[in-house]
């Protein structure tokens, strides 16, 4: 049985940038503390955490100002209650915000001060919409499906529809078409099509939706595909469900303790790919797993 593992698999731009501003910043000799977990993939957060950095809630920040250390925002970025609360307790923050996500938020911001009715393909409670919601006062209509919107948005008003950067495009391009036949005034903010860079209107981020012709086909030339990501990863439910959708023999984990024998049976290529927040040296280690549990004999 032969193991693959995707080589276009692995961390996108924005959370090297975020891994490796921690990794200096830990460098440095100071306390370095990250405001909720750096990243959903727990065995990168561990290997961090070995390096000293060290997890903390909104309620911890008085430790942490108590402490001397800085704190890392991470990539997904904050309200500004935030930055309020640290600059009041005297904090040292080190912000590894996305540019994408931080373009989200301004571009939101833009729209809601303009008076527009601000609608956001997301998850409330996804983190990155956290500070979504803030920049605009949590006045903004959140939506998880046309159904959704449908019944929440106000059609009379001027409207502006953005995506968290990490949802399904296919999914917010039928929200979009579904509002257009319904607003007379619809901005819609999202990538061009067919662009491959970031360009200044981007919401739903390239590194997420370029990958899916790809995982198509690397999916398509696997009998068994194994996706590695954290749970709490809403690019890896996305990106996941993109390989099934071709090869229903793909199976979702987050370590490599979940995998079953079954799974292989008659496989002769396994391929092993993640989301854009597993890393690679990770996925690696579950080929490795494969190759001595399930390959042999």
């Amino acid at each position: 049985m032969e193991v693959v593992v995707d080589p276009r698999a692995g961390f996108c731009w924005g959370v090297v940038r975020t891994i490796q501003i921690a990794e200096e910043s830990l460098q440095e000799g100071k306390p370095v503390y990250v405001l909720g977990s750096i990243i959903h993939n727990p065995r990168e957060t561990e290997r961090l955490e070995r390096l000293g950095l060290r997890t903390i809630t909104h309620e911890q920040l008085p430790e942490a100002a108590r402490d001397g250390a800085r704190v890392l925002i991470r990539a997904h970025g904050e309200p500004p209650s935030t930055y309020r609360q640290a600059w009041e307790l005297g904090l040292e923050l080190i912000d590894a915000t996305c540019p994408i996500v931080a373009k989200l938020q301004e571009r939101v911001r833009k729209f809601y001060l303009q008076g527009y009715q601000v609608v956001v393909f997301g998850k409330a409670e996804h983190p990155e919409m956290i500070g979504v919601r803030g920049v605009c006062n949590d006045e903004c209509l959140i939506v998880r499906s046309v159904e959704e919107a449908l019944e929440r948005v106000d059609f009379r008003r001027p409207t502006v529809l953005f995506s968290q950067t990490t949802m399904d495009k296919k999914a917010f391009a039928e929200l979009a078409e579904a509002l257009r036949h319904r607003i007379a005034e619809l901005r819609v903010e999202a990538p061009e099509e067919g662009a491959g860079e970031f360009y200044a209107k981007d919401t739903i981020c390239g590194q997420v939706s370029g990958r899916e012709q790809h995982l198509r086909e690397f999916a398509a030339a696997c009998d068994v595909v194994i996706f590695v990501a954290g749970r709490a990863s809403s690019n890896g439910k996305v990106l996941y469900e993109v390989c099934r959708s071709v090869n229903p023999r793909t199976y979702f984990i987050e370590s490599a303790g979940e995998l079953c024998a079954e799974w292989f049976e008659g496989a002769q290529r396994v391929g092993i790919t993640g989301a854009t927040s597993t890393p690679q040296w990770y996925m690696h280690e579950v080929a490795r797993y494969i190759e001595q549990r399930f390959a042999r004999g």
